[in-house]
């Protein structure tokens, strides 16, 4: 496949993602074509191939065309080590969204099915890709922060207007660990690096919930939320800079986030690692004494792009590193670590929050070229 100048791409599962992958990836990149959607309820998968011009099919009709390169996997976290093993059999590369899977031994089969059949295998959240969290990575390599010393992140989210919209939420991988935690610790790993141990306390205090989404069938019914809605934990990461990361779910409103990078020459702050739209903060360190009460706050200039929705973004980086011969950056390797430091985080609330090494490490990723690089830059021709 190398040296193909577009590669066709087919997508198994028709639900709510569906639709920003679709958008995203008929009209913003030129190195892939999507060529058909399948899922198991036909209908679902019909209803989205009228829309975007494309054909519907069977996920059997799907892995056996010859034409398709790349199969991505938008299923529900359940099942996808199943539907990534069977894009591998049929010898097609696989991108899946998150999580990688329900655990490390899934994962690890996963990973030596595409290594034997030398496929790329890639995992979404590809949001670290967008423009702040870009100009973020650049600023900490600048040395512009100086010596960095720790991080500090919580997040939230509303579980009962949450679970009530997605079920899958209620299911195995739905938590917010595997679920969401993941966006953050992807962010984590492209600006900082790997994870070396980890201590975590995880809470579910409530197993039930009543629907309030109006729009479900079930709406003012009770149903049973077994998955864990908080964490607190402390992380400490290979190169030594250790930080705090917590997210409740049992919380009012949605994704308000506060994620910084301290360091001796000031303090960085970031925006939600699950939007692709946000902003990179710097308060800057200085002589004046005065100012160390009331900072003054820089606002550091993006010049990257992928600043809306731009989930495949991913799966396009994979097509140029199929094309190129070279590592794709959204991988296998760094998915893997980062649900290893999940599932790490699960053994240690189990001993009482004490420390567990986690046992995977990962490179960071390589930063995508900014403007300056080439006279021909697009936000495109930056994965390359």
């Amino acid at each position: 496949m190398a040296g193909k100048e577009k590669y066709h791409v087919g997508i198994i599962g028709a639900g709510m993602i569906s639709g920003a992958y679709l958008d995203n990836m008929t009209s913003m990149f030129g190195i892939i074509q999507v060529d058909a959607v399948a899922n198991r309820n036909l209908e679902k998968a019909q209803k989205a191939a009228a829309k975007y011009g494309i054909r519907a099919c069977s996920i059997d009709e799907l892995l056996a065309d010859e034409d398709i390169d790349i199969v991505v996997n938008l299923t529900t976290p359940n099942v996808h080590e199943e539907m990534v093993t069977r894009i591998l059999d049929a010898g097609k590369h696989a991108y899946t969204e998150k999580c990688f899977a329900l655990n490390t031994e899934g994962a690890a089969r996963m990973c030596a099915l595409a290594d034997e059949k030398g496929l790329l295998l890639g995992c979404a959240p590809d949001s670290f890709l967008c423009g702040w969290a870009q100009t973020a990575r650049r600023f900490i390599e600048s040395g512009a922060l100086g010596t960095i010393s720790s991080f500090a992140i919580a997040g939230n989210r509303d579980n009962d207007r949450l679970l009530s919209a997605m079920d899958y939420a209620n299911k195995p991988g739905g938590g917010i660990i595997l679920d969401y935690s993941v966006y953050y610790l992807t962010m984590l790993v492209h600006l900082l690096g790997p994870v070396r141990r980890v201590s975590c306390n995880i809470k579910a205090p409530y197993p039930t919930h009543v629907n309030t989404y109006e729009q479900s069938p079930h709406y003012g019914e009770v149903f049973e939320s077994p998955n864990e809605s908080q964490f607190y934990s402390h992380m400490e990461l290979e190169n030594d800079i250790c930080g705090t990361f917590a997210i409740n779910s049992d919380s009012a409103f949605f994704d308000q986030t506060y994620f910084a990078i301290y360091g001796s020459k000031g303090i960085l702050y970031l925006g939600n690692p699950d939007w692709y739209n946000g902003d990179v903060f710097f308060y800057e360190n200085t002589a004046d004494f005065g100012k160390a009460f009331t900072p003054e706050r820089q606002h550091i200039d993006n010049p990257f792009g992928y600043n809306t929705n731009a989930r495949g973004v991913g799966v396009a980086d994979m097509a140029y590193a199929i094309r190129d011969g070279r590592d794709m950056r959204a991988s296998a390797r760094r998915a893997y670590h980062v649900l290893d430091i999940q599932e790490s985080m699960f053994r240690s609330h189990e001993m009482n929050a004490a420390f567990v090494e986690v046992e995977s490490t990962c490179s960071k990723s390589e930063p995508l070229k900014a403007p300056e690089d080439t006279d021909s830059w697009t936000p495109e021709r930056s994965l390359i």
